[in-house]
């Protein structure tokens, strides 16, 4: 007899509205799971396809779904885990929809449509080299948004992640582009890596990952922070001190038998809104705009030949405001990477709601709004690229 289990509905939820609460919250996505004996399972579903008529169809899988569910006795064997072959783990809300989708089908046709396309699900992941999204089982991927607008309240505070560095970006960012972008047990470089935020989502995630980071001190403190993840799939992270404009990438590289990273990372300083450090080589030390660009371009020369052909470059920047003129930092700074035998895919538009410059002040910051006939930021940009 399957387990019983109490929530026999079919589940109706909104997947970008558990994702954006997922990434305002950092807690973990509600875990709906059934574990099934994979080769009982394909069986069962390669007799139903082979029936010819619409209510018998129906009823087998109503009886299928009545086993699932745990209210109909599992003769078939499909809940016996523990016997010979593989498991097959699925979400219970998205296999309950995809059984309903069959018994509201009309036609005999369609419902072995639906029927055909969950079989090959089951007999085989269908996956894209450049991440380990099974499209076969694309709904069950609420996490994962492909949205262009992120609504985002506060940032990941869960494990090694503190937010006490000046500057560092949330979490989510590159929580959501190396699962897009990458697959397990590949390698991540981040030009910028401040406190570490990469690098122990590369712990989370399985993927190996390098950080450049030119103060000291910095540096020293995220190792410390990336250490306190735990690594539970073994993979290497090593934060390197350095000028990404001109740290010897191959040297690094070589290190680990590698020529070429998978994702490439840049979250630089947004020019001299914040003061890093005194070092001229800090990219917020830039006397102007047209030297802050310059500096960035460098950057970009130096490490993106690292970066394997057909992978992506994510640039994470907002904009400035500078003696009652908007700067389009963002916009300029994309425009260096197209220079550079990249291509656009997306522009994503992320919200904050806090920051530490601003927390606390947000009605002077709405007086001086008022004042200077200017909007307030509330957002930066999430710059995707592929390499030609």
């Amino acid at each position: 007899m399957g387990k019983k289990i109490r929530d026999r509905k079919i589940s109706t939820y909104n997947p970008q509205q558990l994702a954006f609460d997922y990434l305002g919250s950092g807690a973990p996505l509600p875990k709906r799971q059934v574990i099934l004996n994979k080769e009982k399972f394909r069986e069962t579903l390669s007799t139903i396809v082979n029936l010819h008529d619409l209510s018998s169809i129906k009823e087998r899988v109503l009886f299928l779904k009545g086993i699932v569910e745990g209210y109909q006795e599992d003769k078939i064997g499909i809940l016996n885990i523990e016997a010979e072959g593989d498991t097959l783990t699925r979400r219970r809300d998205v296999l309950f929809s995809e059984l309903a989708q069959i018994l509201e089908s009309q036609t005999t046709e369609r419902a072995k449509y639906y029927l055909k396309r969950l079989l090959r699900s089951v007999e085989e992941a269908k996956t894209s080299k450049i991440n380990d999204i099974d499209l076969s089982r694309w709904k069950e991927y609420d996490e994962i948004i492909t949205d262009s607008l992120w609504l985002l309240g506060k940032r990941d505070t869960s494990g090694a992640h503190l937010g006490w560095y000046w500057g560092n970006f949330i979490p989510q960012i590159p929580h959501q582009m190396i699962l897009r972008y990458t697959k397990k047990g590949e390698w991540v470089l981040d030009a910028f890596v401040g406190s570490g935020t990469t690098l122990i989502e590369c712990r989370r995630l399985g993927r190996n990952g390098i950080g450049i980071e030119l103060n000291p001190a910095v540096a020293e403190r995220a190792r410390e922070l990336i250490a306190e993840e735990p690594n539970k799939q073994g993979v290497a992270s090593e934060v390197v001190i350095g000028d990404s404009r001109k740290i010897d990438i191959k040297a690094i590289l070589s290190k680990y038998g590698l020529n070429s990273v998978q994702l490439l990372i840049m979250h630089p300083p947004y020019h001299d809104i914040i003061k890093f450090s005194q070092d001229p080589r800090d990219l917020s030390n830039a006397q102007s705009v047209e030297d802050f660009l310059r500096m960035f371009g460098e950057v970009v020369d130096n490490l993106s030949p690292c970066l394997e052909r057909g992978r992506y470059l994510v640039l994470v920047i907002g904009d400035k405001y500078s003696k009652g003129e908007w700067i389009p930092l963002g916009f300029h700074c994309m425009q260096e990477v197209l220079r550079r035998n990249f291509k656009l895919k997306s522009i994503i538009v992320k919200n904050f709601e806090e920051t530490r410059a601003k927390r606390n002040q947000k009605e002077l910051w709405r007086y001086r709004a008022l004042v200077g006939g200017f909007y307030v930021f509330k957002h930066e940009y999430i710059f995707l690229f592929k390499k030609k």
